[in-house]
């Protein structure tokens, strides 16, 4: 049920827009109003997220470390791993961000005959890689539809992304390896036991509905080929406010489009808000200079106590009748 249950809400999402859009024609709901609305409640939805985020105390400095702390001039330092300045923690946040560093020095521990064995977990790391990078390419390709001219940026990024010139019309290599990376995140989560064990609906559905916005664009450009003037011209009507639904647009661009939609709702309040959040993550984008610096919690306010001394003025009779010892004695 973990999985059938998401895997059968995204077939009925993308049979809703389908139906809607082939046999009720409702292009203009599908083509401008939900993109319109979905697009609002990302922003809306992200921009919350991040102001909580950027407004919740941190009171103590709780950077994770995996290196030498820096100490003494004679003991080398880690500085990217345990960094004390603020370009030690640019540095740190760069690599996590674009490499991500900590889960390639991720290790698995299995008991191997009545012994903790510590292995390398290198596979998670190559495809959270492959599939985060494939899709931030595949997100940049797409300006191409909403930008006019198209920019040099975006035709030397579609020039190395078919670099191999692989079929007509030319294969992507980003649409494999994406692939490729949502389904061994997929797999991992299935063959796994203990993955599949803590894994819930909510870690298949955006696997699923990713899946189904990456299959459904791969098939419009390899198997039923859309009108590109068409979608262009929906495309920059949406950026200019000026939208015009042309009549020969395949529904499964629409069926694309809405799961698109469902994604940018969805986005803010699910997992996938890790690509904002580990910016205000205070186990990362704090400098570990606790050596170097005292810090005083700056919620630290005086509070009104009640001693020891006063209790027992207040409460000293009563003590002294059931046999309790008084310090005042």
């Amino acid at each position: 049920m973990k999985i059938a249950v998401p895997l059968v809400s995204v077939l009925a999402l993308a049979l809703v827009a389908w139906i809607c859009t082939a046999y009720l024609n409702l292009y203009t709901l599908f083509g401008v109003i939900i993109p319109y609305a979905a697009f609002a409640l990302f922003v809306i939805g992200f921009v919350v997220r991040i102001v909580r985020w950027g407004t919740s105390a941190v009171p103590f400095r709780i950077p994770t470390t995996c290196g030498q702390q820096k100490s003494l001039p004679w003991i080398k330092q880690a500085k990217t791993d345990n960094p004390s300045s603020y370009a030690g923690v640019v540095g740190r946040m760069l690599l996590e961000v674009l490499f991500f560093r900590s889960l390639f020095r991720n290790s698995k521990v299995e008991k191997c005959d009545d012994k903790l064995v510590i292995g390398s977990a290198k596979w998670l790391w190559l495809g959270a890689l492959v599939f985060h990078w494939s899709m931030l390419v595949i997100v940049l390709r797409h300006f191409r539809l909403f930008l006019d001219p198209v920019p040099i940026w975006v035709q030397a990024l579609e020039g190395a992304d078919s670099a191999f010139q692989i079929g007509i019309p030319i294969l992507y290599l980003t649409d494999v390896f994406v692939v490729a990376g949502l389904t061994f995140l997929f797999l991992r989560r299935v063959v796994v036991p203990r993955i599949r064990y803590l894994s819930l609906s909510v870690d298949y559905f955006p696997l699923f509905l990713l899946l189904g916005i990456v299959v459904s664009g791969i098939v419009m450009r390899y198997a039923f080929r859309v009108d590109l003037t068409s979608v262009k011209e929906l495309t920059m009507g949406l950026v200019t406010f000026n939208p015009v639904v042309g009549a020969g647009i395949e529904p499964l661009l629409f069926v694309h489009v809405f799961l698109v939609s469902v994604l940018l709702v969805y986005f803010p309040w699910s997992k996938l808000m890790h690509s904002g959040g580990v910016f205000f993550s205070p186990t990362r984008n704090l400098a570990n200079n606790n050596r170097a610096r005292r810090h005083v919690n700056p919620w630290n306010y005086p509070v009104q106590v009640h001693t020891y001394a006063e209790y027992e003025e207040e409460f000293g009779e009563k003590m002294k009748k059931v046999g309790l010892p008084l310090d005042a004695e």
